[in-house]
């Protein structure tokens, strides 16, 4: 990211460097303070009132800079969104974010409060704290921002209305009709957005979409994704005795869950992390030409694995990019009886594995959640979808209850897409350097209802630091990437379409 610092001159902000350069840093320090003062709102997503606080700041701060703005009831929460007037001679271009946030545990943090934002700066391996007064005479782009939801996806909300500023003080006129949609529930599946975008189909209405959410590159190059994995999940909870034995007096006799569960769950991977179940990767090739650009993605194998300190990756494709064109089938969490201190001699009365299962285009979450039932019920397993009765444990040796998550599908858009180059062109422009383009990415988005209710393409634009932490204790923000996001923002909105 320090390349961005040098080519600071390339962006259009003024008359001279030395007034781009202050107009930049200045925008960013206002940023900052913004940015602390939407943070402060807490966000949780599984709390009603702090997403109620969150859309009256959002319209307060969005109608200051002229958009029109609206709360979109919903089945759940409610969405937030703005439009700046309307062109009917403009192409649109419709931006989506979100504003919740994952539930904190601040005992966690090294901080007091995850919601009152914290300056930190990096000496070797020791985070220093430092006042915000401390940014009045000048800005060190490699000081960070950490508190919750200031990467994802706070961050991005706050750089896009400070761009919208900057480009009102240079007299800039967009070039496009400019529309944002803010989602209330991302991180907890966003089960009401189908409907949602079905039911506001014409106000939502747009040329292309481009999510601004997750991190740029581990290179810190400017980034364009073209889709994202979906995901679904399982629960699945097996049962021993109706109550915790003595392990001395029915260990040998009582059947242990937490071996039946263990013994299931091997049998889904073999020992390279490849699925067993049969047709779980039905459907799935990869030519030539896309296998070169999954090829061109500058990651660093070894620095990959020296950062998760493993040895040999799970052999899912050949590489990274290649791997994450399969569907996954991870193991979450585990639970069954205590553990450490805690630890009992008991024989548990059950034990259950909290399962994820990533999707990708060519694979349907419902029919892979099919696939896994299929599979357990040939080991033996009878299946049931609430806690069992007497009268079952009497009847079946192995009963394991699958409760099922809800459905989020993957999306991916073509990489030969006009729009696509639309935007890695301006990137390009931008920050003078080769733009990294994903054909896919791990995460997920909730996108794929854009794309099915309003036939457009979607791409993601990352403006975060790929170390930032998200959904985990001490999340951050590099203030380098404030001016990162500002700058793409401004690229973006201030450049035409080509003819």
């Amino acid at each position: 990211m320090k390349k961005i610092l040098v080519l600071l001159s390339l962006f259009v902000l003024g008359n001279t460097y030395g007034q781009e350069a202050v107009q930049l840093k200045s925008q960013v320090r206002h940023t900052i303070d913004e940015l602390r003062e939407f943070v402060g709102i807490p966000n949780d997503a599984l709390e009603h009132a702090d997403i109620n606080l969150n859309l009256n700041w959002l319209t307060k701060k969005f109608n200051e800079r002229g958009f029109n703005s609206s709360v979109l009831p919903t089945e759940g929460e409610s969405l937030f969104f703005a439009a700046l007037p309307m062109d009917d001679a403009k192409p649109t271009i419709l931006f989506y974010m979100h504003f919740d946030g994952q539930s904190v545990d601040p005992s966690k943090w090294s901080q007091p409060d995850p919601y009152k934002m914290v300056l930190k700066s990096k000496e070797g391996d020791t985070w220093t704290d430092h006042s915000f007064d401390d940014l009045a005479d000048d800005i060190d782009y490699d000081w960070r921002l950490f508190g919750r939801s200031t990467s994802d996806d706070k961050g991005p909300i706050v750089m896009f209305l400070n761009t919208i500023d900057l480009l009102k003080k240079n007299a800039v006129e967009i070039p496009f009709n400019v529309k944002i949609i803010l989602d209330s529930e991302e991180e907890k599946g966003s089960k009401p957005l189908p409907k949602a975008v079905k039911e506001y189909r014409e106000l939502l209405k747009a040329d292309f979409l481009v999510i601004n959410d997750g991190p740029v590159h581990v290179s810190g190059k400017p980034t364009v994704v073209y889709g994202c994995r979906g995901i679904t999940t399982l629960a699945l909870t097996t049962y021993g005795p109706i109550r915790p034995q003595h392990s001395g007096h029915y260990g040998n006799y009582a059947p242990n869950p937490g071996f039946q569960l263990a013994q299931a769950l091997a049998g889904m991977k073999d020992t390279d992390g490849r699925v067993l179940i049969p047709g779980y990767y039905y459907g799935i090739t990869i030519d030539e030409a896309t296998l070169a650009i999954l090829k061109s993605v500058p990651d660093d194998t070894n620095t990959i694995n020296t950062n998760l300190a493993i040895k040999t990756p799970e052999k899912v494709g050949g590489f990274y990019q290649e791997a994450l064109q399969y569907p996954s089938l991870n193991i979450r969490g585990l639970a069954s009886g205590w553990v450490g201190e805690k630890a009992r001699t008991i024989v548990p009365e059950s034990a259950t594995a909290e399962i994820d299962l990533r999707l990708v285009p060519e694979s349907d979450g419902t029919r892979l959640k099919g696939l896994v039932k299929k599979h357990l019920e040939k080991q033996g397993f009878y299946i049931t979808s609430t806690q069992p009765t007497k009268e079952q444990r009497a009847a079946h040796d192995k009963i394991m209850m699958i409760k099922e998550g809800s459905v989020t599908n993957a999306f991916r858009t073509d990489l030969n897409d006009s729009y696509g180059d639309f935007l890695v062109n301006s990137l390009t422009t931008i920050f003078g350097e080769e733009v990294v383009q994903i054909r896919i990415m791990g995460g997920t988005v909730p996108i794929a209802p854009f794309i099915n209710e309003l036939k457009i393409p979607a791409f993601i634009v990352p403006m975060v630091n790929p170390d930032n932490n998200q959904h985990s204790p001490d999340e951050n923000l590099r203030i380098g990437q404030i001016a990162y996001g500002i700058q793409a923002f401004y690229g973006l909105l201030s450049t035409k379409l080509p003819q």
